[in-house]
């Protein structure tokens, strides 16, 4: 029984011991970096140039962005194998059919191209920067390959391409779906097109930005500007709360439309003059329109409550007649927070920046008019059967104001850490702007005096 009891020990031991040897050698052999790790900062550079009836396109992207890829090694499992170019050649244009040619649609006046030619691939050292302009790009793609003894790992090189499409002519519509959101987990993309009779258009954007229109016809900018404007202002919270703080107490129509009106004025004039360059650059202005943003929704909010306190007899009030005004004041600001989300954006207008930055401004009336189709009915109804109109006044506007306090906190923070220091430009359009905002300030105060001396006009007339 002891005899039999070590015999079956005995493989088992064995088993145990070739286990943990096989283990071992695991833990002590190199491996290579797995095919199938995610970069995570990717930039890949794009030239398209319509000659005659093709569209030729020059892709580059770092070669780890090709994944699931065998590239052929030497000297262990790190270094690029360049001494066999047929075989490169031959995994290269793999590589490009199987992660360049699905990232690229391209249409010509809406319709799809066929598929393109492969007309080369190739690596590149990460020191190559032959991709600054296309002319250049172009002679790299057929100038000499590396040479066979260059040591360079293959995940530090870089992978180009070039490829040519079948256009029906060079001064057709194009647009481009570029689909390079996969290659890593933060993509960018530079794309720059270019065709006879045309300056070259410069595109940047992050992940995939969709159907991108390289020369759009104006009605197709007016579109794409028009949804983009309705888009911001209902995802943007704060410039609806401004809004909502603006109606609680005035609910006419007449009123609301000189409100609005004003508002829509003041943030269209900052808009255009943003679009256009005469804003300061400096890091710490957006910070400070942010922080501004919230304190005038503050502002408004406490207006409303001293307002509605006047009303019930708790204080001296205020009056809403002249809201407008102040609507007015903080449009200006608020037009430079929108003219933020164009900053990125403003490049898909094309030649048609004015027609864009219009059809911007129509998407945001559209969707403050929106707002207050269903905003106004649901106030009026509240404050009829839910709560009395001046002590719902003073309840919506706390809340309101409680959260822009928190925002005008942490963004006056953020403010805070920024070096104030100006240049010469900066200082120059800030006396600018201050000019503007003082001629404002006059204009208002004149109207406002204008229409004052002529309600007491015509009320002495009537006595």
């Amino acid at each position: 029984m002891r005899v039999s009891i070590q015999r079956a020990e005995g493989p088992v031991s064995g088993r145990i011991i070739a286990g943990f040897a096989v283990l071992l050698l695991v833990l002590l052999t190199p491996a290579r970096p797995a095919a199938h790790d995610i970069p995570v900062d990717v930039l890949v550079q794009v030239f398209l140039r319509a000659e005659g009836q093709r569209l030729h396109v020059l892709v580059r992207t770092p070669l780890a962005a090709m994944r699931d890829v065998d590239f052929p090694t030497r000297d262990g499992i790190v270094l690029l194998d360049l001494r066999d170019h047929d075989r490169l050649d031959a995994v290269l244009r793999d590589a490009a059919r199987t992660w360049i040619l699905p990232a690229l649609a391209i249409f010509e006046d809406g319709r799809p191209l066929d598929a393109p030619d492969l007309a080369a691939v190739r690596v590149s050292l990460p020191s190559d920067r032959s991709f600054a302009d296309y002319d250049q790009a172009r002679a790299h793609m057929t100038a000499p390959k590396l040479p066979a003894e260059t040591t360079v790992a293959w995940n530090q090189t870089l992978f180009d391409v070039a490829l040519d499409y079948t256009i029906a002519s060079d001064q057709s519509p194009l647009a481009i779906d570029p689909q390079f959101g996969r290659f890593g987990v933060r993509v960018v993309t530079v794309l720059r097109f270019a065709s006879p009779g045309h300056p070259e258009r410069a595109f940047e954007f992050r992940g995939d930005p969709g159907l991108v229109r390289l020369d759009p016809r104006w009605h197709q900018a007016a579109l794409r500007f028009v949804r983009l404007g309705f888009d911001h202002i209902l995802d943007g919270i704060d410039h609806l709360l401004f809004l909502f703080c603006l109606v609680i107490p005035i609910r006419r129509i007449r009123q609301l439309v000189i409100v609005v009106t004003a508002f829509t004025v003041a943030h269209s004039i900052t808009l255009f003059a943003a679009a256009f360059g005469f804003a300061p650059t400096a890091l710490w202005f957006p910070p400070l329109i942010e922080t501004l943003i919230a304190v005038s929704i503050v502002y408004m909010g406490l207006e409303n409550i001293v307002f509605a306190s006047g009303a019930l007899g708790l204080g001296p009030g205020a009056s809403p007649h002249r809201r407008w005004m102040i609507a007015f004041g903080f449009g200006l600001v608020h037009g430079f927070g929108f003219s933020f989300a164009l900053q990125e954006t403003l490049q898909f207008a094309g030649a048609h920046v004015v027609t864009s930055l219009f059809a911007f401004n129509v998407g945001v009336e559209l969707g403050q008019l929106l707002v207050l189709v269903i905003l106004v009915p649901l106030l009026s109804m509240a404050f009829r059967y839910v709560m009395p109109e001046k002590i719902g006044v003073i309840i919506l506007s706390a809340v309101v104001v409680h959260t822009a306090w928190h925002w005008m906190i942490e963004r006056g923070s953020t403010l805070g850490q920024y070096d104030w220091s100006m240049d010469a430009i900066t200082l120059a359009r800030g006396l600018r702007w201050t000019m503007v905002g003082v001629g404002a300030v006059a204009a208002i105060w004149l109207l406002s005096t204008m229409k004052t001396s002529r309600a007491k006009s015509g009320s002495q007339g009537e006595e």
